[in-house]
């Protein structure tokens, strides 16, 4: 094979965005796409590409080594089954699934085919040169052990004509959540993945349902993490701050790194702080420390179209991916406590009862759906403001 033929499933936006670029990904080539939007399928408009109705169909068509699924939320895992069913390459948007459950059965059948296909995930902020270099000063032991991961990611801000911009859109049944499942997939990757695959034991939130939008799923969410070598972890998100705020603080024995604004500063402590505080013979005493702006640029592209690329090479040369579809459970899990804990207000252990979710989800749809009172219509919607 020297060209992998791909196909997307689903052409709204995202698919949309997907499909102008396939074309230009050294060693792919496009050459179907479905939605089960008519009107969605006829916006593609690239010459040799066959349009189809039904993904079974696109599937079952022999025109595809890989397809890229950029559906509504529930339908990702099933469509990943289905095809891996057909020897079938995936790559999933974000997020991988709505529940740990489904997550879980989905990489249990990859599992299966695993030496040979591939399965890959939408993080394109793993590309971003801000988080490697995080993530890489982590790793090289830079910030000793890690005391404290902070984010306060309310930067998501959507309007009302946001939500009304799809039927699916901010309820139980067509996204399964809110800013959780739809906006923070990244922010909730990247929690884990910066700090090596850290991930919290515990976690408890608070949870708000339509607090500043007419919808039935949370646009707010407060979460304290506890993880099991005695760090914490506080997690803030909202689609309805304003200015919002995107700072990240990782916090260890050595120092603090904090992403903001555009910047990485490491606060790097001369002694190690537990060291400190066992020798000083001081009793008001500070570390002393240095601020140190954190060069991080490249030349290296980012993106989407970095993530195609990767999965592209994965398939054709054996190269790593960006992000393993595995992987998407992580955060998912992580997301799916926030979730449960802040609309029950109560503690969730990690490992998640998966079947306890489900039950959970169901519960939350019984109670709660039907009060998204917006009207579908259609909205202005640039893609590109909603990458950051």
């Amino acid at each position: 094979m020297n060209k992998v033929r791909m196909g997307i499933i689903g052409t709204g936006g995202m698919g949309r965005h997907h499909a102008n670029y396939m074309n230009s990904v050294e060693g792919a080539v496009l050459t179907a796409v479905c939605d089960i939007d008519r009107a969605a399928l006829d916006k593609v408009s690239i010459e040799g590409v066959r349009k189809f109705e039904r993904y079974e169909d696109l599937l079952d068509s022999g025109l595809v080594d890989a397809v890229l699924i950029a559906t509504p939320h529930y339908f990702h895992c099933p469509i990943a089954r289905d095809a891996f069913a057909r020897g079938i390459h995936v790559l999933s948007e974000k997020p991988q699934a709505v529940s740990i459950n489904d997550a879980r059965r989905t990489n249990e059948a990859y599992e299966k085919v695993r030496n040979r296909l591939k399965y890959g995930i939408m993080f394109q902020c793993r590309t971003e040169a801000r988080y490697i270099k995080m993530r890489q000063l982590i790793a090289d032991g830079e910030l000793g052990e890690i005391t404290r991961i902070t984010w306060i990611a309310t930067n998501w801000f959507r309007t009302h004509a946001y939500y009304a911009s799809g039927g699916w859109r901010a309820t139980w049944k067509g996204e399964g959540g809110g800013v959780l499942i739809n906006q923070c997939p990244h922010n909730l990757d990247l929690l884990q993945w910066i700090p090596g695959g850290l991930m919290p034991s515990r976690v408890t939130a608070v949870a708000a349902i339509g607090k500043t939008h007419p919808i039935e799923v949370e646009d707010e969410c407060s979460a304290i993490l506890e993880y099991p070598n005695g760090a914490i972890g506080h997690f803030i998100t909202s689609t309805g701050e304003a200015p919002g705020t995107d700072l990240l603080e990782i916090c260890g024995d050595r120092g603090k790194l904090t992403a903001r604004d555009g910047k990485l500063i490491f606060s790097r402590c001369r002694q190690s702080v537990s060291e400190f505080n066992r020798t000083s013979p001081e009793s008001f005493a500070k570390p002393e420390t240095w601020e140190i702006d954190v060069p991080f640029r490249s030349n290296r592209p980012e993106g989407h179209k970095v993530v195609t690329q990767a999965f592209v090479d994965a398939i054709l040369k054996g190269t790593p991916m960006i992000a393993e579809g595995v992987e998407g459970a992580r955060g998912l899990e992580i997301g799916n406590a926030m979730l449960m804990s802040g609309l029950t207000r109560k503690p969730v252990d990690l490992p998640m009862d998966g079947a306890e979710f489900d039950r959970f989800i169901e519960d939350m749809a019984a109670k709660y759906g039907g009060r998204k009172t917006l009207g579908v219509r259609e909205a202005v919607v640039d893609l590109s403001k909603s990458f950051h």
